[in-house]
This record gives C-alpha cells, sequence and structure tokens, in this order.
C-alpha cells in the first residue's frame, strides 16, 4: 500500500480494494493481508486479477474521522 495510507490500516480494521469492503487480517510494514471467499472471487473483479495489478484502495472512514478529530483537540 502507499505509505500514505499505511498509518490508517490495522488488523481486524476495514479496507476496501476496489470497492469491495473487507477486514484486514495482518500488516507487515507496507504490506496487508485479507482472505477472499470463493464467493467473493467469483462476483466482484477479484475473479480477474493478478498478481501485481493496480487497485483502488479506500481506508476506514472512521480512522480517518479520528485523526481529524484528534488533530482539532491538538489545536
Amino acid at each position: 500500500m502507499p505509505a500514505k495510507l499505511a498509518r490508517y490500516v490495522a488488523a481486524k480494521g476495514s479496507i476496501t480494494i476496489d470497492g469491495v469492503s473487507l477486514t484486514v487480517n495482518e500488516v507487515a510494514g507496507l504490506r496487508f493481508g485479507v482472505n477472499l471467499i470463493p464467493h467473493t472471487v467469483q462476483h466482484t473483479a477479484f475473479h480477474a486479477r493478478r498478481g501485481g495489478d493496480p487497485v483502488n484502495l479506500e481506508v476506514d472512514l472512521v480512522a480517518r474521522y479520528v485523526e481529524s478529530l484528534l488533530a482539532g483537540a491538538r489545536a
């Protein structure tokens, strides 16, 4: 993942990949892992994806809200 997003990704948190909301299972530096069940793969664009393909990532909105609230509290 891009370094600017890493601060928002946490194990057991949410991440959206190409419009599919998934639970993050593990995080290691700039890498994270999710589990995809066969139903999700079959009914999304994941069935056509290969390792190294670019994807759209959206981080957990709650994490961004918390950051915003903490920044306001420090001001």
